[in-house]
């Protein structure tokens, strides 16, 4: 994916980790934040490298 590709989707991730952390589901919400966190440090690190 390319740099705008991984901006889209870290972004999504966000919005429904929020969305389902208001919603009361506290376990999905967990895991979506630990995914934007996990996507967003990948794309750091290979701007870093590369």
């Amino acid at each position: 994916m390319n740099g705008i590709g991984k901006d889209i989707l870290v972004g999504a991730l966000f919005i429904a980790g929020t969305l389902s952390f208001l919603s009361g589901l506290f376990i999905v919400s967990t895991v979506l934040f630990a995914a934007t966190s996990m996507f967003s440090n990948m794309s750091t690190t290979a701007r870093i490298k590369g």
